[in-house]
């Protein structure tokens, strides 16, 4: 059986991931750093439906905590397939009221987190001879976004990240790709006002939200795409660029 590690996979957009990966049969770990009860939450959630996620803690913008997480999961699972990075935060803010410890921690999550299991789970696909990995970014690293600059920043970064590592990664037969949510559904959209929203909506050609679950069936299709690497899959409903 395939196993798939979920960076923030307990909660939102990362949660839909797991629900599909585990509908199609994978062994699924779901990572999660601060929100424990929610993490139990989904666990629970998923148990009641007679599938097994195994959660794991870490900070992916942490290297020792990184390595510590991917080590436990090759003691168990002896190796990995799919690597979901997920995992993502984002702060709303004009620039001149954007602190260096907002930069600081958005990059370390979004970028950093990225980076430092990506590296880990390539070491062992490497050795096994391939795999996938799935760096979920936003359509505001293509386009950019007003008072969310670095957010914006991290996310046209994992695009350029996921166009170099496919290219370095494809002797070794493992695919990396990308997904560009539009406006999906999640909390992670809360601090929108209603007429920011209705706004956004206008121009999604669908006239409706995304949701968890069209982000989730496109990563399953990326991790399994086979001959598609180095791609940017954009969800967005049509959203105008």
């Amino acid at each position: 059986m395939k196993t798939v590690l979920i960076t923030g996979g307990t909660r939102g957009i990362g949660k839909a991931i797991a629900e599909r990966f585990l509908r199609a049969g994978y062994e699924v770990i779901l990572n999660y750093c601060h929100d424990e009860q929610s993490a139990l939450a989904a666990q629970n959630e998923f148990n009641e439906q007679d599938y097994c996620p195994v959660l794991m803690r870490a900070d992916v913008s942490d290297e020792g905590q990184v390595k510590a997480m991917f080590a436990e999961i090759f003691r168990i699972y002896g190796k990995i397939d799919v690597l979901v990075n997920n995992a993502g935060i984002s702060k709303i803010n004009v620039i001149q009221d954007t602190t260096l410890a907002d930069w600081e921690e958005i990059m370390g999550v979004n970028l950093r987190g990225v980076f430092l299991c990506s590296r880990e789970a390539a070491r062992s696909m490497i050795s096994y001879g391939g795999g996938a990995i799935v760096n979920i970014a936003s359509i505001w690293g293509e386009v950019g976004a007003s008072c969310e600059v670095a957010y914006s920043a991290t996310k046209g970064g994992v695009i350029a990240f996921t166009k170099a590592l496919a290219k370095e990664l494809a002797p070794s037969r493992i695919i990396v790709n990308c997904i560009s949510p539009g406006v999906i559904d999640t909390q992670m959209n809360s601090d929108f006002t209603q007429d920011e929203m209705e706004d956004l909506i206008e121009r999604i050609p669908l006239g409706r939200l995304g949701s968890g679950e069209d982000v989730a069936e496109a990563c399953l299709f990326a991790a399994e795409s086979g001959y598609i690497t180095g791609e940017v899959i954009s969800v967005g409903g049509g959203f105008a660029k």
